[in-house]
């Protein structure tokens, strides 16, 4: 599945454990009520979010992910996230040389 926007955030690089690591990404949808929609890479996936920048029209790769999770109380809730495998950038940014 891929999306298509222009990055609006890209976030630092977290550590979620000694094995786990992730970085985040916002794009906004160019739709009548655009969507912004975080995507998150995790592991070596982060790297590919190096050299983007805010306001490029990009596409990205996508799987969507769900998982159940039931409270103590024996309620099930359910999650839903979105990760992100590879990036293509749709405009080039312009040359500053003449």
């Amino acid at each position: 599945m891929e999306l298509v926007g222009k990055i609006k955030l890209v976030n630092a690089e977290q550590t979620v454990s000694a094995s786990f690591k992730k970085r985040e990404l916002v794009i906004t949808t160019d739709e009548k009520y655009p969507q912004h929609i975080l995507i998150e890479f995790a592991q070596d996936k982060c790297d590919l979010l190096n050299g983007l920048t805010i306001g490029e029209d990009i596409k990205v790769s996508i799987n969507i992910r769900g998982r159940e999770w039931v409270n103590p109380q024996g309620e099930a809730k359910y999650f839903n996230q979105i990760s992100g495998w590879k990036v293509e950038k749709l405009t080039e940014a312009p040359s500053s040389e003449y």
